[in-house]
């Protein structure tokens, strides 16, 4: 770790995510809700890679609270989380929030759960452990078409 990274307390990663931001601007803003530290790290890392913004969440209490109060292009959670099912957070997030679209990346691989999270109101499911280029293009497709829809909507 290098002096400076060590001066501000933060990981090598941090301090990476941070430079690769810095040269180019950001491609979205993104919730990503997850209960495992671990994943969160490497998802925000990937995401981070292309140029997205990541807010972190470990619960659904603390994803409703960030999506009340601030503007996301995306939101990314997990199916199976401590204190409640993204399937819940999904259908509390469309009660205020019917725009910003919602991608499920979850070690639920059940059809059933696809379908729940569909109908809840996701406009993607993504089983974990999809690698990084899946979900950057998953996200990626999502935001892209998020946005042509607000567009269509302000014309």
């Amino acid at each position: 770790m290098s002096e400076r990274a060590e001066a501000t307390g933060l990981e090598v990663n941090e301090v990476a995510t941070r430079w690769v931001r810095k040269m180019k601007p950001s491609t979205g803003h993104i919730l990503y809700v997850e209960d495992d530290q671990d994943t969160r790290e490497l998802v925000t890392y990937v995401l981070a890679q292309s140029h997205y913004k990541v807010t972190l969440a470990a619960n659904g209490d603390d994803a409703l609270m960030l999506a009340r109060t601030n503007n996301f292009d995306l939101y990314v959670i997990d199916n199976w989380m401590s204190g409640g099912s993204g399937i819940d957070l999904c259908k509390k997030l469309r009660e205020f929030d019917t725009w910003t679209p919602i991608l499920f990346y979850s070690g639920a691989a059940f059809e059933r759960d696809k379908q729940q999270a569909f109908a809840a109101g996701a406009q993607g499911y993504l089983v974990k452990p999809a690698g990084p280029d899946e979900l950057i293009a998953e996200v990626t497709r999502i935001v892209s078409a998020a946005n042509r829809t607000k567009a269509a909507a302000t014309h």
